[in-house]
């Protein structure tokens, strides 16, 4: 993908998640098993760098843990929503909350706003899928691994798309259309293959955006990742169609 396209696809996707926070932070009210069992990767005393936190999900699963949270996203209006709910939430709220400490900023994550070896750990939480363009994503893995101590952790999960019918159809769909350059104005020849668009509908089913993702094959990611200067711990699927998902748990070296 050349690059005056994938940063058009960033700009894009920060104005895509402005325009629907709202609605995108009422859909992740649920907390899931699989995050609750993520969290017990960080212990008490941590820095804790939540990479693309959108509205804060990941904060109260934290709770009473004594960590130092920091939470960043590109789009303002999902930090302004997470500001709203836990850095000035109801009393009842607060005391769930417990003793963690939380920072949330708007922040590029390319380009990450702290000092090398500040965090002890690092969740990246649906969030490269949404990264364009091969140097785009090392670029955010690397700037990671930057603000991570030696021997920190990265906690990542990308949608696996592969095991998901819907993915599967889009791949295809995708393809046929880049292969035999027939595109309708919204698929553009310059995205790769295992690029595509997802829709979002609102709770009414009228159509918001169409997201950009990157389809990541299981093998591509954990080469990535060791690109990026990372030993892969673990890595595995986990989860039903339609949200089935790939686990890297990956150490600074």
């Amino acid at each position: 993908m050349k690059k005056e396209y994938a940063e058009y696809l960033l700009k894009k996707t920060q104005r895509d998640y402005n325009l629907l926070a709202e609605d995108y932070a009422r859909t992740r009210e649920y907390i899931p098993q699989d995050l609750k069992d993520l969290i017990e990767y960080s212990f008490a005393g941590e820095k804790i760098l939540d990479a693309g936190c959108a509205d804060g999900r990941l904060y109260p699963l934290f709770k009473r843990k004594q960590i130092d949270y920091f939470g960043i996203d590109i789009s303002e209006k999902l930090i302004g929503i997470a500001k709203r709910k836990y850095l000035h939430p109801p009393k009842f709220f607060k005391e769930k909350l417990g003793r963690t400490r939380a920072k949330f900023q708007i922040a590029n994550a390319l380009n990450l706003p702290f000092p090398g070896k500040f965090f002890d750990k690092a969740y990246s939480i649906s969030v490269l899928h949404n990264i364009p363009s091969y140097d785009f994503q090392l670029q955010y893995l690397k700037e990671i691994k930057r603000v991570l101590k030696p021997e920190g952790l990265l906690i990542l999960r990308v949608w696996d798309l592969w095991k998901r019918k819907q993915g599967w159809k889009l791949f295809l769909e995708y393809s046929f259309l880049k292969l035999f350059r027939r595109h309708p104005p919204t698929v553009p020849f310059e995205l790769d293959f295992f690029d595509v668009f997802i829709p979002w509908k609102d709770s009414r089913g009228e159509f918001l955006v169409q997201r950009y993702f990157h389809c990541f094959r299981k093998c591509e990611l954990e080469k990535l990742i060791k690109k990026a200067g990372f030993k892969i711990q673990e890595s595995y699927r986990l989860g039903k169609d339609p949200r089935t998902n790939i686990y890297i748990i990956a150490k600074k070296h």
